[in-house]
């Protein structure tokens, strides 16, 4: 049985307080580790906690709390200090126990127990009508990421892309292409201030002219070639995009479960439904020759119009729908991952679906949003892609640095900070690179594995009594706090954590593999050294796995 020393711990100090003080035996401990190695391992305020509640001063509290205390053959010494933190030496015996732990859970190790209730993830989810940018890059990156990390949580995680194929953008995909199929170019006068000017309309326009069929998914469409066929045109070329950002996609390491269209809310009558319930509960009313809905009943800071006078619906209405949609399919837990211009939807999609009075709780579904990326080259900002025309692809980024520093670089930082990419560091391989500075690190061990060349299966009954350094004990307890980086970055959304973990676990290894040798004479000390370096191996292994980054043998 794996050993956690943080649950450890938090169960003797629950004994300790249950005996000194019952009535607040429920309280939430919470202990972390110290930011001065000199005073312990682990600390807890729980004194200063209780102090209000106990009307006592804390290092009393904390006094008390020490001597009920049970004994633990894990624990070398507790000590009061400051004004009542209890901080706690671990024998080094519990410090490398995890190594054990960690070569006996393999791809396991870091994984949650199963929870109830399933997890549905939208990400990316960009209007078919060009190619993938960096910024749907950066979405696609931090919802695959957190979907895996979820999923390693424990949670059961569908994945799904939205597809806005109605409304006036597509109407202008569809006049651009029409217009290159007629020979007309952007730099035309009639050319319509509105419509798409990068290369790849033109290549829709071929496509169509050569009558190609197009397979994406769940839909296959062949072009008729009829230049006036507004239709035909409109469907090819939703058809045609969904396909290269499939291959984007794919590209780079990201799969659906489901695709959704915006179009079928509306060929399944599941925008007038919508429409028609709230009109129903008496959250409507017509003014100025609109339909408004009184989103201020859900705390808007106004009512938003949801048709206009022409009879078209505002764009947070099919999202209404599409989101009631979600909620009849069974997923209690909804997580939208999306650029930060949609901040301003949030509170009218979840004032709209109140509104419906379906039983949907308030504050769903939840949101993760990510804020722009500026490109760097060269120390300035690339801006344009000749086939994009006017933004930077997602392509051009896995062409020039490779799928790895592309995932790795979009997920580092919080999705809500500005994230500027600097291809000549994503390229470089040098340290300053955490991409190649993790990679190589795993890319080491499995160069020091196979050098001594044993079986590695042996390592797990390896006797770590020999473990003991400054070094060593700094790198097991790294790996010792995974399990919990896992749970923590989960319940935040936030595969960053897992990103900048790996940098440190790698630094860890690095400092270490610099300081002591692994394959030295005495066969008790390396067996150890080689328990702890295989240990490393795979706690690399499952953060990368998370990122959906490579862990190469070899550099």
């Amino acid at each position: 049985m794996s050993f956690d020393p943080q649950d450890h711990l938090s169960q003797l100090l629950r004994q300790a307080l249950t005996s000194v003080a019952p009535d607040q035996a429920a309280a939430d401990i919470l202990l972390e580790r110290p930011r001065d190695p000199s005073h312990g391992d682990w600390a807890s305020n729980l004194a200063m906690q209780l102090a209000r509640a106990l009307k006592s001063n804390p290092r009393k509290i904390a006094e008390s709390l020490v001597a009920a205390l049970p004994p633990s053959e894990w624990l070398v010494k507790v000590d009061i200090a400051g004004a009542g933190f209890i901080n706690f030496t671990l024998s080094t015996s519990a410090k490398t126990r995890v190594v054990g732990d960690i070569l006996a859970a393999g791809a396991a190790y870091g994984r949650g127990t199963a929870r109830d209730g399933k997890v549905q993830v939208e990400f990316v989810s960009a209007n078919p009508t060009g190619p993938l940018h960096v910024g749907h890059g950066r979405g696609a990156a931090v919802g695959d990421c957190l979907c895996r990390l979820l999923e390693t949580a424990g949670w059961e995680v569908t994945r799904e892309f939205y597809y806005n194929d109605a409304g006036a953008q597509i109407d202008n995909l569809t006049r651009s292409v029409q217009l290159r199929a007629k020979g007309v170019t952007p730099e035309n006068p009639d050319w319509p201030e509105d419509g798409y000017r990068g290369d790849y309309i033109m290549d829709v326009a071929k496509a169509f002219l050569a009558k190609e069929s197009v397979i994406s998914d769940d839909q296959q469409f062949t072009a008729n070639g009829d230049v006036d066929d507004a239709e035909a045109i409109r469907h090819f070329a939703v058809a045609y995009l969904r396909r290269e950002q499939d291959q984007d996609l794919k590209a780079f390491g990201v799969a659906f479960d489901v695709f959704s269209l915006e179009s079928a809310l509306y060929t399944e009558g599941k925008v007038k439904a919508a429409v028609e319930t709230l009109v129903a509960n008496g959250y409507t009313y017509e003014q100025d020759g609109a339909l408004w809905l009184r989103t201020t009943d859900f705390g808007d800071d106004k009512d938003r119009v949801m048709q206009k006078k022409d009879g078209g619906y505002t764009y947070f209405v099919p999202d209404v729908a599409y989101h009631l949609d979600k909620w009849q399919r069974g997923f209690t837990k909804v997580i939208n991952e999306q650029g930060a211009d949609h901040h301003s939807t949030v509170t009218r999609v979840r004032a709209g679906l109140q509104a419906l009075k379906a039983g949907i709780p308030q504050g769903w579904p939840e949101y993760v949003l990510h804020q722009m990326v500026m490109v760097m080259r060269n120390g300035e900002e690339v801006k344009i892609s000749k086939r994009a025309g006017s933004y930077v692809t997602l392509r051009d980024l896995i062409e020039e640095v490779g799928c790895d520093a592309t995932r790795y670089f979009l997920v580092a930082r919080h999705p809500d900070s500005q994230l500027v990419f600097d291809i000549d560091l994503a390229k470089s391989k040098s340290t300053e690179n955490p991409v190649y500075y993790i990679q190589y690190a795993h890319a080491r061990i499995c160069s020091v594995l196979g050098q001594w060349n044993g079986d590695e299966a042996t390592l797990a009954k390896a006797d770590l009594s020999s473990l003991g350094s400054e070094r060593e004990l700094a790198l097991c307890a790294r790996l010792g706090a995974f399990p919990g980086l896992i749970e923590a970055a989960a319940r935040e959304y936030a595969p960053h954590l897992v990103a900048a973990y790996l940098k440190d676990l790698a630094a860890d290894f690095h400092g270490w593999y610099n300081s002591d040798r692994m394959l030295v004479e005495d066969e008790a000390v390396k067996q150890a050294r080689l328990a702890l370096t295989l240990a490393t191996r795979q706690a690399l292994r499952n953060g990368l796995n998370i990122l959906g980054v490579s862990a190469p043998e070899s550099m």
